[in-house]
């Protein structure tokens, strides 16, 4: 086993074929297919199932596309620390849907510009899953927000503040004036699935003033913030997003908003995995409305 076969299962485990992966890698397919072969021969395990002409994990090979690629991309971090001279390889970035939303756009598209043989990958997800990620070198830097002072001290992380949003509770229209959570009436809120830091901070408020009331909570999983705002404009339910988000998707109509305080993005890596690449693209998030300095 080395990093060559590691690299051709991963991309057979992506594209579900091999036909697809010989071509993204430049290989034969023959020659992918044989690789394949080998690793599960060495392993003496199916690492996948084979469908006509699709290949698909078994339970074995997703346990092993784990570990292959936290070597991949740890073996790709040591190449960039030890060639310290410019960004090169790849930057794996996960962050909020919220900050890809409204605040990435340019410091992505600027690193590209600067530094276009450096390949990104971004990858979306609440914040409980990137720390996740990043714990398991899936990537190399997140963007994630925490619920308390004292989540954040637990990280193991090291961990830069970058952004400083302004978070809110979306009311539906024809709800009675509300400017505290005191003035609410409903109590269903829509929000994304367990793993959300802007969820956990309104379940809990949101919590603690129905049972004040006499009321419970209910909660709705939708997955985007596109659906949230839609289901809050049309009178069906409360939602929870940054201003800034909301600022973006205010077309589809309007609402009533209840201050729930600020929250902090913060930019968060391993220690010791500061890579020219990761380097270079802090030097893109330049200061701006409601940003710290990095």
């Amino acid at each position: 086993m080395d990093l060559v076969t590691l690299t051709v299962f991963r991309a057979v485990a992506h594209a579900q074929g091999v036909t697809r992966a010989a071509d993204a890698l430049g290989r034969a397919p023959s020659n992918v297919t044989t690789r394949i072969q080998q690793l599960e021969a060495e392993l003496g395990t199916q690492l996948f199932h084979r469908q006509h002409k699709r290949m698909l994990l078994s339970q074995e090979g997703r346990l092993f596309l784990d570990y292959a690629e936290r070597i991949l991309n740890l073996a790709d971090e040591a190449r960039q620390r030890l060639d310290p001279t410019q960004p090169s390889g790849t930057l794996r970035i996960g962050a909020m849907e919220s900050t890809i939303a409204s605040r990435l756009s340019g410091p992505l598209a600027q690193f590209s510009r600067d530094w276009p043989d450096v390949t990104l990958e971004l990858t979306s997800a609440p914040s409980r899953a990137l720390l996740d990620a990043l714990a398991a070198y899936r990537i190399d830097c997140a963007f994630a927000a925490f619920a308390s002072d004292a989540a954040l001290a637990e990280t193991e992380f090291d961990a830069v503040p970058v952004y400083r949003e302004a978070l809110v509770l979306l009311v539906p229209p024809g709800h009675p004036p509300a400017a505290t959570l005191d003035d609410l009436q409903l109590y269903t809120l829509a929000a994304f699935a367990p793993g959300c830091t802007y969820r956990e901070i309104a379940q809990d408020r949101l919590a603690a003033a129905a049972r004040a009331q006499g009321r419970v909570l209910k909660l709705q999983e939708v997955p985007s913030y596109h659906a949230m705002y839609g289901c809050t404009a049309a009178g069906a339910c409360l939602s929870v997003m940054p201003r800034s988000v909301a600022d973006l998707v205010r077309h589809q109509g309007a609402v009533q908003e209840v201050a729930l305080g600020e929250v902090v993005t913060y930019l968060l890596r391993r220690p010791g995995g500061r890579t020219p690449a990761l380097e270079a693209f802090r030097q893109c998030l330049r200061p701006e409305a409601g940003a710290f300095s990095v």
